[in-house]
């Protein structure tokens, strides 16, 4: 069976043309999500997407940076793929795929250059926010939560589960409020 897996990194870019790429290589079942590829972890479509797959079938992907951002994650997904001896293969980067000696030559390579890529990009980002807080046009993201008002509500005798209702907030963030 030929798997798709399809990633966006936020909810306000779309998953149609992977989709459809994948769609039209033949994949009979694709899996996709609207989340950062920085991490492996809490994907869970990806997760359900390895889980699913079985001897002998094949996880296709349009871009390699749709599957992972980092080399390590990228080799522990292969490892997981190649142990349940299950294909790989990217579309826009033809000559990746894991049957071939060349082709895992070729995944380490664009795997290495799509970490970079991201460090690069981080980078950038990173030096945009200096450069701001320089500025004075920079103050990073507000306060989700005051502390003032979690400590006021506590000292009406209200519990942590209270306050945590009132503001709509985990109880562990009262807690650390409390602390704080």
């Amino acid at each position: 069976m030929i798997i798709g897996y399809a990633r966006v990194s936020s909810t306000s870019q779309s998953l149609d043309i992977q989709n459809e790429a994948l769609t039209a290589a033949g994949c009979e079942k694709v899996f996709a999500e609207k989340v950062s590829g920085r991490s492996a972890t809490d994907r869970e479509q990806l997760a359900l997407a390895l889980s699913f797959a079985r001897e002998s079938d094949v996880l296709v992907v349009t871009r390699l940076d749709r599957l992972a951002r980092s080399v390590a994650d990228l080799h522990h997904i292969i490892e997981m793929l190649s142990a349940k001896a299950v294909g790989f293969r990217c579309l826009n980067q033809p000559g990746v795929d894991t049957d071939t000696s060349t082709g895992r030559l070729n995944l380490a390579i664009l795997g290495a250059v799509a970490a970079f890529e991201s460090d690069i990009r981080r980078e950038r980002q990173m030096e945009g926010v200096r450069k701001a807080q320089a500025a004075g046009k920079y103050r990073g993201r507000p306060a989700s939560i005051d502390p003032v008002k979690v400590k006021e509500l506590k000292a009406t005798g209200m519990g942590a589960a209270a306050i945590a209702k009132t503001l709509n907030i985990g109880r562990a963030s009262v807690y650390r409020a409390l602390a704080a």
